[in-house]
């Protein structure tokens, strides 16, 4: 995550500056780290998931190309607007091939499930990214970790070093996410909200 760090940062003002070559440049960079990102993210998958790699990393470039109001500033702003695209895109997808209803009250919801990209819990995922709306109303930090941790699949140490944190910080803030997540993904059936996440 750290390679052309500089290349980045000069493409994003070339970019800023209206150099229309420059996002192209900058998507070519770029182009095996959003790769690999999106095999993160579909790696749990089963192989004929009708969503892949190459369709996903195809998806995000023609997004961001025809999104002109981005104003892009540094490697941080590009890696949160990537995780928030394919956020947007998995959502569609889930939202696209769900046929099932919104699990029961009684019914408890499996967090792990829920952070795995399958066509088998559309329902979980599409639950999952209502809650991470609900998280980030409440603890901003928390919700972009897993923003970047989940949606573009960054390891603990490429998230500190984005957020610029300490990855004890990101573990602790990822634990105590996962943790208020699942308690609201299996909150009481008469709605009572689970316990706001702790400040850090």
């Amino acid at each position: 995550m750290d390679e052309n760090i500089g290349q980045i940062t000069v493409l994003l003002r070339r970019i800023r500056a209206g150099d229309d070559q420059a996002q192209g440049e900058l998507l070519a960079l770029v182009y095996d780290q959003f790769h690999r990102i999106a095999r993160q993210h579909l790696q749990a998958e089963r192989p004929e998931h009708t969503l892949q790699p190459t369709a996903l990393v195809n998806e995000l470039y023609l997004r961001l190309k025809i999104d002109p109001s981005i104003d892009w500033q540094d490697r941080k702003h590009l890696f949160s607007v990537v995780s928030v695209t394919m956020r947007r895109i998995l959502v569609d997808h889930a939202r696209a091939r769900n046929a099932q209803r919104r699990p029961s009250p009684n019914q408890r919801v499996d967090i792990d499930k829920c952070f795995v990209h399958s066509n088998d819990h559309p329902a979980e995922f599409l639950i999952l990214d209502e809650a991470l709306d609900r998280l980030a109303q409440h603890d901003p930090r928390q919700a972009e970790i897993v923003r970047l941790r989940f949606f573009a699949g960054l390891t603990i140490e490429e998230t500190a070093s984005m957020l610029d944190i300490a990855e004890r910080t990101v573990k602790r803030d990822w634990q105590m996410a996962r943790a208020w997540l699942s308690s609201l993904l299996n909150q009481p059936p008469d709605g009572s909200p689970p316990t706001e996440p702790l400040a850090v």
